[in-house]
């Protein structure tokens, strides 16, 4: 029973905390832990009315990683908070980048991928 308790009360008080930083409009959260020294890229956004985002990350770094670091605002930016379970992030990759991914598609990915707009042979 105690144990319940101190539950509830740790998730209020990470509910508010969290509901403090949203209205302050300050991001707390990354998927992956940070890469040093690794090379930086650029990453282009396009949002849905077709505007063009440019940021930099480092190679390894996460696109949601990304988006945080750059402070991006992306409708349904981290829906899934990293946990990969939405088809909002849906990525075009160039032919030469899309072969070169170390992991190929599992099933799971494509059941995300039926639910995205405007899918490409170079989609992830």
């Amino acid at each position: 029973m105690a144990l319940t308790s101190a539950l509830q009360q740790s998730r209020t008080i990470l509910r508010n905390v969290g509901q403090n930083y949203l209205k302050n409009n300050v991001r707390i959260f990354s998927v992956s832990p940070p890469v040093p020294n690794k090379k930086e890229v650029q990453v282009t956004f396009i949002k849905a009315n077709g505007e063009k985002i440019k940021a930099k990350g480092k190679v390894g770094d996460s696109l949601l990683d990304v988006v945080v670091n750059n402070n991006i605002d992306l409708d349904g930016f981290g829906a899934c908070e990293g946990t990969l379970t939405c088809s909002t992030c849906h990525l075009i990759f160039k032919k030469e980048d899309y072969d070169a991914l170390p992991e190929k598609l599992t099933d799971e990915e494509l059941d995300m991928l039926d639910l995205a707009y405007d899918l490409t042979d170079t989609s992830r």
